[in-house]
């Protein structure tokens, strides 16, 4: 399965890189390709990394003006004109949303493509991958939107939290993101 990843191109310390290694590590055994922003450096290098040397195959899909930074040598590589083209394309190359730590960029990512599942445009599953706690405070707002009526559909139906990269798995099996 084409598994989407949105994640930080950043430096991240181990709290953050190694349970991403692992999560990665079990895509690649499992035979699933990344689908994410191609990039080579920080936490999508690590995840990339470690997807490839699994046994897991590589979609990049990065933008223009970073085309500079892409992983070489992936399966296959796309770049595209801007960030709106760049996300329409991960979106469609998946079959399942993981999101992973990251800054604005990976939450523009993550509310556009909740955005678009709550209004019925995909149905793929997305889990949250709530590393080290870092999504503890959106997973409250979430909740808080979902008992206030600012979510047309359950709040358990747009996202699942996970805990850890088993848990995603297990998620995206269960939801029939991944055969």
């Amino acid at each position: 399965m084409n598994i989407c990843v949105f994640l930080s191109a950043a430096d991240l310390d181990d709290r953050y890189t190694a349970p991403a290694r692992e999560f990665a590590e079990l895509l690649g055994k499992g035979g699933h390709t990344l689908v994410w922003g191609g990039s080579d450096a920080g936490l999508m290098k690590v995840v990339a990394d470690s997807v490839e040397e699994s046994g897991g195959r590589l979609v990049g899909v990065s933008v223009d003006f970073l085309h500079h930074k892409a992983r070489p040598g992936c399966h296959e590589m796309v770049v595209t004109r801007d960030l709106a083209e760049r996300k329409a394309q991960l979106l469609a190359r998946a079959d399942a949303v993981v999101v992973m730590v990251g800054g604005t960029g990976t939450l523009d990512e993550a509310t556009e493509i909740l955005e678009l599942k709550k209004h019925g445009m995909h149905a793929k599953p997305v889990v949250l991958l709530n590393t080290a706690g870092y999504y503890d405070g959106l997973k409250e707002q979430f909740r808080r939107m979902d008992a206030e009526g600012f979510l047309p559909v359950p709040l358990a139906e747009l996202v699942f939290f996970a805990e850890d990269g088993v848990a995603a798995l297990t998620h995206l099996e269960a939801a029939g993101g991944v055969r």
